[in-house]
């Protein structure tokens, strides 16, 4: 029993540093917010505590709706495209001699070492009117402020994070298998389909979330590369918490946006345990 209660000791130890940062500054931050959800707005901005379901009307009004579709589309556009460079990157790199996966895997990295805003300015440098693009082709093309320009700037942000999951479950498969698929007969792309790919849709699920959550909820690409054009979740949460001060619809909207992403977690762990 002394032992038992030794080991329970121990990581209750190990785990309060983490669980207490969680609770500080995840959980008490979280529910202090969504609890603002059923009060009115002060006639200046704050919470006016005083009971309302006034912010979920607004949250179904089509406009609203429109914003969480869109963004819905987007980050599943972001994610799907993601999955197609990513998976024949990550399957690539997976063959290579093993000296050279750490070279190749810092090199998918890289950009994470440079600053976030930074690296969406360089876009914006590329894109914009006399960018470097429009001098290489020779043309005038408006490239900026379009949904395409948001999906290519959350896709060239947010890669790597579909790359890594992918290239841990294809590097653990056992190679035995696939010779063995070869060796009965199988061509090249049905062993792909009936061996690797299976065995890798742990791989894919984590990749996709890690793709999706972010894209769905960034507001600063959207903000810098989209303009005014596009309006995605994040940027109505920003613009109703900084500028209109309207800390219950705003609270309102980040409920309606962790309630999605807890619907997609939930089918995304359904899904890993099915394969």
């Amino acid at each position: 029993m002394s032992r038992s209660w030794g080991r329970r000791l121990g990581a209750f130890v190990f785990l309060s540093p983490g669980l207490t940062y969680l609770v500080v500054l995840l959980l008490v931050p979280l529910a202090l917010v969504l609890s603002t959800t059923v009060f009115q707005r002060g006639r200046f901005g704050g919470v006016v505590y005083e009971f309302t379901t006034e912010n979920f009307e607004r949250l179904i009004d089509p406009v609203y709706l429109q914003v969480l579709g869109g963004s819905l589309k987007i980050a599943a556009l972001t994610t799907l495209i993601a999955l197609l460079l990513g998976y024949p990157t990550a399957y690539v790199i997976a063959q290579l001699p093993r000296r050279w996966r750490t070279v190749a895997l810092v090199a998918i990295v890289l950009p994470f070492w440079t600053n976030f805003i930074i690296r969406i300015y360089a876009w914006i440098i590329l894109l914009n009117g006399p960018g470097l693009v429009n001098s290489l082709l020779g043309t005038e093309l408006e490239l900026l402020y379009k949904e395409g320009t948001i999906v290519t700037g959350l896709l060239y942000s947010y890669l790597p994070l579909m790359v890594l999951p992918l290239y841990t479950a294809i590097e653990k498969l056992d190679p035995e298998l696939r010779e063995a698929s070869a060796n009965l007969g199988a061509a090249p792309f049905t062993t792909f389909r009936k061996v690797t790919l299976p065995l890798t849709v742990p791989g894919v699920l984590t990749g996709c979330m890690f793709v999706f959550v972010p894209s769905f909820g960034n507001f600063v690409i959207p903000e810098m590369l989209g303009g005014s054009k596009t309006l995605m979740a994040g940027n109505v949460i920003r613009n109703e918490f900084l500028a209109a001060r309207d800390w219950p619809f705003a609270s309102t909207v980040t409920l309606a946006l962790i309630a999605v992403l807890v619907v997609l977690l939930l089918a995304q762990s359904w899904a890993a345990r099915r394969a």
